[in-house]
């Protein structure tokens, strides 16, 4: 074959066969398709889009590009989780307990951040002496024994994805559909869980903007993760104000955890529900959402989500003693509250600008070797919709500095709109494709 008839056929609006996607993704990877040909195959496929056939093609070539993950050793349903991304997503932290304590196995690889917060991996660093490196046979075990298990990524899953996610980056090719769904699909697909549930972001702090693209997206990767052979479910969620309260590695690791004790509800458990009601329901644990969400809520309430994180923290070679008492986790030395300097209703809280406040204070990374401050980021007091006061505190910020507190202050503040009129409250669930 030749990569020039390739680029030549897809840029015509032709369909490339699955014999030439694998010999055009094995090629890149192993570097002898050089990246100028590469980069003009992504822009073919960016203006004439690709097929489903086309589409679960690239994403079993991406997949097989590297080491596919065999969870045979791990007893019982094997279950994952996807996000789509968003400021104040620390939707893992609280659903994995949760559906471990109803005997699913949850054995999820995940990455650090880029961009306003860490990733799952820096927030769980949050817990002193854990440590998310490990042999994949202590990750199968303590799978087994905990019921859940959260490691950093090897180097060789899906290599095809990081060398196409580069150019895609500085080809602007990021949101082409179809790329999306191979790249999120092949490393779902790779880490070897019988069923997989996407969290597909939607609004102004999400990659999808609108609804329309966000259920399209999420059509796509149900479609490829069955064709594939997985029980696959995609929940549509909002993303125009940050999930939860709490924005900031060790302030998300604290809100979760006060989910799992029963002691905070709101959006974050809305969504855990959402989500592990989708996992119960295709794990045939439970036969209808109402009963789904009654056993995920007896598990916050009976205690055994919480000890499923505790054992967790403790396998991963932390202190169980943190989870119980999360004033032991990293605090930033100064917090100054934001006030309201007008009554009325929350009409927005501008979620992109939030995350980009975090990153300024060094909760995020701006290069992927910048180090972060676990403990700095903002506690939102309010949410959009909700009423305030005069003078009411609307937000706190944790800064390492008094300088850098009052400037993310100033920007917060401006980062929320008001009204005088109620304002009607967004549903957080947007819907969900089964």
């Amino acid at each position: 074959m030749l990569m020039r008839e390739l680029i030549e056929k897809k840029r015509d609006g032709g369909e490339l066969s699955r014999e030439e996607i694998c010999w055009m993704t094995e090629g890149y990877t192993r570097g002898s398709i050089p990246d100028y040909q590469m980069s003009a195959m992504l822009m073919a496929i960016y203006f004439r889009g690709m097929t489903e056939d086309e589409t679960l093609a690239l994403t079993m070539a991406m997949m097989h590009s590297g080491g596919v993950i065999d969870l045979g050793a791990v007893h019982g349903i094997k279950a994952d989780k996807h996000s789509t991304g968003g400021v104040g997503d620390k939707t893992s932290l609280a659903l994995c307990p949760m559906m471990a304590a109803q005997g699913v196995k949850m054995a999820k690889l995940s990455g650090r951040g880029l961009g306003h917060t860490g990733g799952t991996i820096d927030k769980l660093e949050s817990f002193s002496g854990l440590s998310t490196s490990m042999s994949m046979d202590k990750f199968f075990r303590d799978v087994n024994e905990v019921g859940f298990a959260i490691a950093g990524q090897t180097a060789d899953i899906v290599p095809a994805d990081k060398k196409l996610y580069a150019l895609r980056d500085v080809t602007g090719t990021v949101p082409s559909r179809p790329l999306i769904v191979s790249s999120i699909m092949s490393k779902k697909l790779a880490a070897g869980a019988d069923i997989i549930v996407l969290d597909v972001k939607t609004g102004s702090g999400a990659f999808m903007k609108t609804e329309e693209d966000s259920f399209a997206l999420a059509r796509d990767m149900v479609s490829i993760g069955r064709l594939a052979g997985k029980k696959t479910a995609a929940v549509v969620t909002d993303m125009d104000q940050p999930l939860g309260h709490a924005v900031g590695n060790a302030l998300e690791v604290k809100e979760a955890v006060a989910v799992l004790k029963g002691e905070q509800g709101g959006d974050l458990l809305e969504l855990c529900l959402a989500l592990g009601g989708c996992i119960m329901q295709l794990a045939g644990l439970a036969q209808s959402e109402d009963e789904a969400r009654e056993k995920l809520l007896e598990c916050i309430e009976n205690g055994s989500a919480l000890e499923r994180l505790a054992d967790y923290v403790e396998a991963q070679g932390g202190s169980r003693g943190d989870v119980y008492d999360t004033s032991r986790l990293p605090l930033a030395p100064v917090q100054l509250e934001v006030k309201a300097t007008c009554g009325g209703w929350v009409s927005a809280i501008d979620a992109q600008e939030v995350g980009n406040i975090c990153l300024r204070l060094g909760g995020g990374r701006a290069e992927k070797d910048s180090e972060i401050d676990l403990s700095v980021g903002v506690v939102l007091r309010l949410k959009a919709g909700e009423a305030v006061k005069a003078g009411e505190t609307i937000a706190v910020v944790h800064a390492s500095d008094l300088a850098g507190a009052e400037e993310a202050a100033s920007s917060l503040a401006a980062a929320c709109s008001f009204s005088d009129s109620p304002v009607e409250r967004r549903e957080l669930i947007r819907g969900v494709v089964k």
